[in-house]
């Protein structure tokens, strides 16, 4: 028997550890050559880790959450053979394939916005149970004789919260809704029930690790780094939904349109006038990139975490091929396919909550950029036109803006812009 020492390979772009995200063997397990054994975070990518032998495991590095140095020892496996030896050093070229390989499924065991490695918590027992109905007595009353008086929207909902109304005393001739809330208040004699049904789950700890931990460590450093600032303003998007209801009529086979895309051109036709936005501040070298091309991070819940892919060249897409990029990145975070190369290098985000956008939104900067742009829910309000009162569809935009590098005036102009031509569609199409 010998004794096989794998050790953490080099993974590139000078990274000098990666973190423990989850194991895929345990010790005393069985593996085989290319079986996989590990996944690996560094800051750009989530590596799979593939035993080069076949062996037994006795010994691993640590546990999730754990950081690993380039060429420590990451797995020990007991092989046939004579000698011990080590894992020779892989290159650059022997895990890059796995860069991009898919991280493991969310359905089953293993690693948003959406499951989760701990195991799911059981509810517990109704602290006081409801009595199941007995259909026997549902049309006769306490002394099994008189007949139960309820409308049948009384007795369907009976039925449904499992209450046997021969239990529930009514305050009349025949049972109400107010009569059945009180039952449920006052559970027949056991006196009051507090709102919550089931009784307190048990304290849990969690432990931060993996895209959690990065995205906690991420949006630490940008709050405590960056004086940001929000400007919201109001944007009457009537006239904007009309127009994308025409083009998702005639849409074909192409995506069906979203706010978003159209929200983006009107963002990459105003950049060019306040370059300070699409930039990217060095705070140590003190030096602020402004950037010519619109690289879009686009914040997408996932069930890891959020992450922030990239829309490349933005400001050279149009409104199909925008809706077509979305789907097709948002699909590849969610489903951990997502490249290192499709997850960085943003000069600008915009981040949505889609229907539960809320009124604002105070989102914070996706740091080293120096401004993230929020928009929220659209909600149908009445609203002055002149002298008459109308029914608009009006949105609230938000932006955050790093304060070292954009003033306020440069923020409220910038979106008073978007504002002009969202609110006049026909000038998104316009050159």
């Amino acid at each position: 028997m010998a004794l096989f020492t794998f050790k953490l390979p080099d993974i590139g772009e000078g990274i000098a550890q990666a973190e423990i995200v989850g194991w895929h063997v345990q010790v005393g397990d069985r593996v085989e050559e290319d079986q996989p054994i590990a996944d690996m975070m560094t800051d750009k990518a989530t590596v799979e880790m593939e035993s080069p032998v076949a062996g037994t495991v006795v010994r691993l590095a640590g546990e999730p959450g754990d950081q690993v140095s380039i060429g420590s020892m990451l797995v020990e496996i007991e092989t046939e053979g004579e000698g011990a030896s080590a894992a020779p050093a892989p290159t650059v070229e022997t895990v890059e394939a796995s860069i991009d390989a898919p991280l493991p499924s969310r359905e089953g065991p293993g690693v948003g916005g959406e499951q989760s490695e701990l195991p799911a918590v059981e509810p517990e027992a109704p602290a006081s149970p409801v009595p199941t109905p007995n259909p026997s007595l549902e049309g006769r009353g306490p002394d099994a004789a008189a007949p139960i008086l309820a409308s049948p929207a009384v007795r369907a909902r009976a039925r449904e919260l499992g209450v046997d109304l021969a239990l529930v005393k009514p305050n009349g001739d025949h049972i109400r809704h107010t009569d059945l809330d009180a039952y449920l208040l006052y559970g027949s004699g056991q006196g009051y029930r507090p709102a919550g049904r089931t009784a307190p789950r048990a304290d849990e700890q969690v432990k931060v690790i993996g895209m959690r931990r990065r995205i906690a460590e991420n949006m630490a450093a940008s709050k405590r780094h960056i004086p940001h600032f929000t400007y919201v303003e109001e944007i009457d998007v009537t006239a904007l939904e009309e127009a994308r209801a025409q083009l998702n009529a005639h849409r074909g086979d192409r995506p069906k349109l979203t706010m978003l895309p159209l929200l983006i051109v009107a963002i990459c036709k105003t950049l060019p006038d306040f370059p300070m936005l699409n930039a990217r501040y060095d705070d140590e070298a003190g030096v602020v990139t402004r950037h010519g091309a619109v690289h879009l991070g686009m914040a997408t819940q996932t069930d890891a975490g959020l992450m922030v892919p990239v829309i490349r060249d933005a400001q050279d897409r149009n409104v199909w091929q925008l809706a077509t990029e979305i789907r097709r990145l948002a699909d590849a975070a969610r489903s951990g396919k997502a490249t290192s190369a499709e997850l960085s290098g943003s000069t600008l985000t915009l981040t949505s909550l889609g229907p539960l956008g809320g009124i604002a939104t105070t989102p914070v900067i996706n740091r080293p950029e120096v401004a993230i742009i929020g928009p929220n829910r659209v909600i149908e309000r009445p609203m002055f036109r002149g002298k008459e009162i109308v029914a608009a569809k009006l949105m609230n935009l938000s932006i955050s803006c790093d304060h070292r590098v954009v003033d306020g005036w440069d923020a409220a102009s910038f979106v008073q812009a978007v504002r002009k031509l969202l609110e006049t569609p026909v000038l998104l199409f316009e050159g």
